[in-house]
Parts: C-alpha cells; sequence; structure tokens
C-alpha cells in the first residue's frame, strides 16, 4: 500500500491543536491536499471534541476513533492515556498517547494487523522498545466499539 501524511497547523507552540491527514492507498497517491471528508478520524486529545465539528470530517461511513475514558454513541474508543501511564511513557509530564492511538485505530480500520505493527516498532524504534510495543498492543486490543 502507498501511503502520504499531510500535516496541517497554525502557529507552533506546545498544546496547540494540530491536524494531520493521511492518505492511504493500493495505488500511487497524487493528490496532496487536505483530506476534506475522511475515512476515519483519530482524536488523541478529547477536548478538542468541544472545539471542533469533528465529524463534519467524516465520511457518511467513517469511524471516530477517541482517546477517552468513556464511551459515546457512534465513536469507538480506547483510554490511550491510561495505557501511555501504566507503561511510564511520558514527555515533559504529558502521557505519550500516539502509539495505543495508533494500535487502536490499525484495528479499526483493519489496513493493518497487530504482528505488522509489532515489526515496525522493532525496526524503528531503539528506545523504550517494550513499552512502545505494549501500548501498541493494548491500544489494539482494547479499543471498543460504543454502539
Amino acid at each position: 500500500m502507498y501511503a502520504l501524511a499531510i500535516p496541517f497547523f497554525g502557529a507552533e507552540r506546545r498544546g496547540a491543536p494540530v491536524f494531520a491527514y493521511n492518505r492511504v492507498s493500493d495505488g500511487v497517491i497524487r493528490r496532496r491536499s487536505r483530506v476534506r471528508r475522511g475515512d476515519m478520524v483519530v482524536v488523541l486529545d478529547p477536548s478538542l471534541l468541544s472545539m471542533y465539528d469533528v465529524g463534519g470530517l467524516l465520511k457518511e461511513d467513517g469511524r471516530l476513533v477517541v482517546n477517552a475514558p468513556v464511551c459515546r454513541p457512534g465513536w469507538s474508543r480506547v483510554d490511550a492515556v491510561e495505557i501511555a501511564e501504566s507503561l511510564g511513557l511520558r514527555l515533559a509530564g504529558f502521557p505519550l498517547v500516539n502509539m495505543p492511538m495508533l494500535g487502536a485505530a490499525a484495528r479499526v480500520s483493519g489496513l493493518v494487523g497487530l504482528e505488522e505493527l509489532e515489526r515496525v516498532v522493532r525496526e524503528n524504534f531503539s528506545r523504550l522498545v517494550e513499552e512502545n510495543l505494549a501500548a501498541v498492543e493494548r491500544g489494539y486490543k482494547e479499543v471498543v466499539s460504543c454502539e
């Protein structure tokens, strides 16, 4: 598969909301513009849900994956903060929720399996490998669909 990352952000400062778009396709990707409506939206910081209409970024049959301790109808959710904190994955006092969310998004999308994720983490990480592997696995296994 082919993939293209398209970051989009305003003033660069720690804590500022950031949108990042990814296109994934069986064929070569030529379009490099922002994604207007996606198949999936992954929200790492649930406080953004009160600031933005993230549902408006989804296609009609799109999936919303949220880092949250509780369910809301229409979401898939995983408590990525709890996972990161339990594994000691913190930077500058903030829990690193990206790896559990990667696992959750992979499972919800069905594009990548857990074995592939684990292989990539082993190939690309030199520090905290086991902790990151555990975070990806827990995100993958603990994501739940909220009906």
